[in-house]
């Protein structure tokens, strides 16, 4: 077993020494650097293509490595190459990269590279529980699952292990969320490349997530493909009572949200085992798959291969997009309850409308796109390792 925290420590440390370059150059070369304006207190000077080849390459082939030991021998192969592409692509760039750096751009990479405190994102705000408003919780959240199961869907599809529709339907694990913040669909990159959606989304998912760069998107995306809510729903629901699930260093409001996640589990276990909450799992780290790939901390070839890996798992546990969608609002209550948010009936209302769009489309508007793209059906003889 590997250990992430040495892993994410050495990454840091590739970066630091990267940094450490660039500083270096800085000193030898302040003749340029003062004609370079740089907003706030940083230091900067022009890099020559040779130098920034050699740092972003020291770096490529350090997290690629981590890319390997996160997905296992079949990722590693395709990870491989993508040293070369990128290469390729920091000889064809590298002349027009520092007018990126210190141009209206800067905002968004220094975003990306630094290591930002994550910001509360909680508001202050405290919920109000109480019996009845969980039992309200229980009823909208099976109401709006029966809508979702009472939905048309294609039949499910074989796929090949190397057919292109894996991508497609990749990309289409973002759906859910992808909707509710009407980004693309229809390609990798979630948006146009502009400056003000850079900053917004780099700015969500630093606030909601706490991640400012690829060392930390890989971290999480591990995380959720290997243990989320699948181990966390398991755990609450072997728990014989919620003081299994406490510790010492809880205060009351973590005690109550601990309560409210054993009364869930314990409400559901008989009808949904853990692997229910694959779609809740998978549906996110998707997101922030993409995400990550039009911020540029993965390459686009990397991230088709995350989400290749990501579509391998979820077909072994869900086996449409109805169940899919289901899921994704079972999971998405538990955190709800976990957050002690309140606001829970709101939020799964959202969710289905999304999912509902996807799965039926609308005539004023291009959706429907889990309608046009069935669902994978289970091998019978698989292809995973």
């Amino acid at each position: 077993m590997f250990d992430i925290n040495k892993i994410m420590k050495q990454a840091q440390q590739a970066k630091e020494q990267a940094l450490d370059s660039v500083k270096e150059t800085l000193e030898k070369n302040e003749e340029r650097i003062n004609e370079i304006e740089v907003p706030g207190s940083e230091q900067s000077a022009s890099i020559s293509a040779a130098e920034v080849e050699e740092q972003i390459s020291a770096n490529t082939q350090r997290q690629v490595e981590i890319l390997g030991q996160m997905f296992g021998p079949d990722s590693t192969a395709q990870m491989a190459v993508n040293e070369e592409v990128l290469q390729k692509m920091v000889h064809d760039t590298a002349g027009d990269l520092m007018g990126h750096l210190f141009g209206e751009d800067m905002g968004v990479l220094a975003a990306a590279l630094e290591t930002l405190e994550m910001e509360d994102a909680d508001d202050g705000k405290e919920a109000s529980f109480d019996p009845e408003l969980e039992e309200n919780l229980y009823a909208a959240l099976e109401e709006a699952m029966a809508r979702l199961e009472a939905m048309p869907e294609p039949e499910a599809v074989p796929y090949q292990k190397d057919d292109v529709k894996w991508e497609r339907f990749g990309i289409l694990l973002s759906g859910i969320l992808s909707t509710l913040n009407s980004h693309n669909l229809d390609r990798m990159d979630v948006e146009e490349h502009i400056p003000v959606m850079e900053q917004k989304i780099v700015s969500l998912v630093r606030r909601s997530w706490g991640i400012d760069g690829r060392s930390s998107l890989l971290d999480m995306i591990r995380y959720l493909a290997q243990e989320g809510y699948i181990l966390r729903y398991q755990l609450y629901s072997e728990a014989a009572s919620p003081e299994e699930m406490m510790d010492e260093t809880m205060d009351d409001e973590d005690r109550e949200s601990a309560r409210r996640a054993w009364r869930f589990a314990q409400r559901y276990k008989s009808q949904y085992a853990p692997g229910f909450m694959a779609g809740w799992d998978v549906g996110r780290a998707a997101m922030l798959t993409r995400w990550g790939c039009y911020l540029g901390w993965i390459t686009e070839s990397e991230a088709v291969g995350i989400l290749w890996e990501l579509s391998q798992k979820v077909v072994e546990e869900l086996h449409s997009w109805r169940e899919f969608a289901r899921s994704y609002l079972f999971g998405g209550l538990m955190w709800k309850l976990l957050c002690g948010d309140s606001s829970a009936g709101s939020y799964l209302g959202y969710l289905a409308d999304a999912a509902i769009d996807l799965l039926t489309g609308k005539a004023e508007q291009d959706s429907g796109q889990w309608r046009d793209c069935p669902w994978p059906a289970k091998r019978k003889i698989g292809f995973m390792h």
